[in-house]
């Protein structure tokens, strides 16, 4: 069974570069935005639209294989009441499509359901971000203030 406690390690590999590597060794690179590399924002966007994906192609895939299976997550930047800054809305939009056979047709009639619950249940990431989740910053061990 996978930890519970979920840990990534982010490294500098130069001025506004970065990456991100798992316990299992596997890495992301990411960065300011002055190159190709994922943003930080936009990396929280593709793991919220990764995980659902995860989801609801776990148990569509059982019955077959997608035809098309594309998830577009955005996310409008504002600046809240007390100035700081965040996403309000993200969304996701699901285009998810099968053969017309007996599997496809099965598989379809899936989606909306496995994605309202992948919403109201199994998304961790997506669940974590709506939620009024504490995130504790530390420095050398110690938190702030």
């Amino acid at each position: 069974m996978p930890s519970a406690t979920k840990k990534v390690t982010v490294f500098r590999r130069g001025e506004g570069r970065y990456v991100a590597t798992n316990a299992r060794g596997g890495q992301v690179r990411l960065g300011n935005g002055a190159d190709d590399d994922f943003t930080p924002v936009e990396l929280l966007l593709a793991a919220i639209g990764g995980c659902s994906s995860v989801d609801v192609d776990t148990v569509t895939s059982r019955r077959d294989e997608p035809e098309q299976f594309e998830v577009v997550v955005s996310g409008a930047r504002i600046v809240d009441e007390a100035g700081g800054n965040r996403l309000d809305p993200v969304t996701l939009d699901f285009a998810v499509h099968f053969k017309d056979t007996e599997e496809g047709r099965e598989a379809a009639s899936l989606v909306e359901r496995l994605v309202k619950l992948s919403r109201d249940k199994e998304c961790t990431v997506a669940r974590t971000v709506s939620a009024d989740t504490q995130v504790v910053f530390k420095v050398d061990g110690h938190p702030l203030d």
